[in-house]
């Protein structure tokens, strides 16, 4: 799509991210695109381009949403950490203070902290699931609570590609007595003006990109603990089933509460809502200095017990912090990156607030997220 048009607005001094956005439609097989940065409260990059929906041609619109998978566990963590500076939330205390049938079978110790962490020992559970055990959102907690962890717990960490939703979610529900969806939506989405669900409602459903399978060498789970984790035992293929089709299309997945990532978000509701979290947006900012430092404080790091080899990939508490396999700004920022090439982040030295989301899935060696946020430091100065 080499004569994509690009719309949308950069302010002068961020036209590197104009080229490298318009780049990754020339030569690295970008379809349907948006990215926006915020810069000490104020938009200075709000960019989109080619196709929404590749079968039928329509267009990428500045409010065209994409299911974002992954970024959606540092949306949770926010909400997370919101609880936390009112009071309600010790990520340190253990779960069953919040969540008491979670103590089963070796799990009364767990703070609630390594289920942000990747440290709690259940990244997948023995239990296979339907698809409609899957949405119901119950079935999968007495799932979890009938689960022995993996590993002793605090020990060692790997990737809770799909359970960190319900394990962080249902914590958020037992403290407001709303669902995880419904309270982001009311304490974030609503306030910020976010075009961001946990949870589409039907009168957006037609304005989702459709997601494509992935292309180039695809990005392999693992082995068979990781690919039950991120399969829920069978539920559903992910990415994408035999023939190509991405799972997360499917109207009732994005209809369901799948905090872990099935989040459905703009690249500009993503930035905006980052950097609401390290400057003022709207003449408030929601976390403080100390939130900040407790989130890009590297909790865990180096190889896991199921899953990839090590690439370098350093979590802070709920968030994946600036490493080498994605870097962002700097040692301040946290964020999380999303199955396919998404990427979102805020950074609270340099006051920024970043988003990308795409419809094209990446391969393995997929470096489009990376090369705009490197455009980004570029347009900054390293200031």
């Amino acid at each position: 799509m080499s004569d994509t048009q690009i719309h949308g607005d950069v302010d002068d001094g961020f036209g590197r991210v104009a080229d490298v956005f318009r780049d990754n439609f020339t030569h690295r097989q970008e379809v349907g695109a948006a990215v926006a940065v915020y810069l000490r409260g104020r938009k200075v990059v709000d960019l989109h381009g080619g196709l929404a929906d590749a079968r039928s041609g329509r267009r990428w619109n500045a409010g065209t949403p994409a299911v974002v998978f992954s970024c959606t566990k540092g949306i949770m963590a926010i909400c997370a950490y919101l609880l936390v500076q009112e009071g309600r939330l010790d990520l340190d205390a253990p779960v069953t203070r919040y969540w008491s049938e979670f103590g089963q079978h070796g799990k009364a110790e767990i703070p609630v902290r390594w289920l942000l962490t990747h440290q709690s020992g259940l990244p997948a559970l023995d239990k296979p699931f339907t698809r409609e055990e899957v949405l119901a959102w119950e079935p999968v907690i007495r799932a979890i609570e009938a689960q022995t962890p993996l590993w002793k717990p605090g020990t060692a960490h790997s990737y809770h590609a799909i359970t960190y939703g319900w394990l962080i979610g249902e914590v958020i529900r037992r403290i407001t007595g709303e669902m995880p969806g419904a309270y982001f939506s009311r304490v974030l989405g609503e306030p910020l003006g976010l075009r961001t669900w946990i949870g589409l409602p039907a009168a957006e459903r037609d304005a989702v990109a459709w997601m494509l399978a992935p292309i180039g060498e695809p990005v392999p789970a693992g082995d068979p603990v990781a690919e039950r984790g991120i399969t829920m035992g069978g539920a559903f293929a992910f990415p994408a089933d035999e023939n190509g089709l991405v799972s997360f299309n499917d109207p009732a997945i994005q209809a369901a509460q799948i905090p872990g990532a099935g989040a459905v978000s703009t690249a500009e509701s993503l930035a905006r809502l980052y950097a609401a979290c390290v400057s003022e947006v709207g003449g408030a900012r929601l976390l403080s200095p100390a939130s900040v430092d407790d989130a890009v404080t590297v909790r865990v790091s180096g190889q896991q017990v199921y899953g990839l080899p090590d690439a370098g990939h350093r979590w802070g508490t709920g968030f994946l912090v600036h490493s080498e396999p994605r870097p962002m700004l700097g040692v301040r920022s946290f964020g999380h990156d999303g199955a396919g090439g998404h990427l979102a982040f805020g950074d609270d030295a340099h006051q920024v607030g970043f988003g990308y989301v795409v419809n094209q899935m990446g391969g393995f060696d997929d470096e489009r997220a990376n090369l705009l946020s490197a455009a980004v430091r570029d347009c900054l100065g390293g200031s």
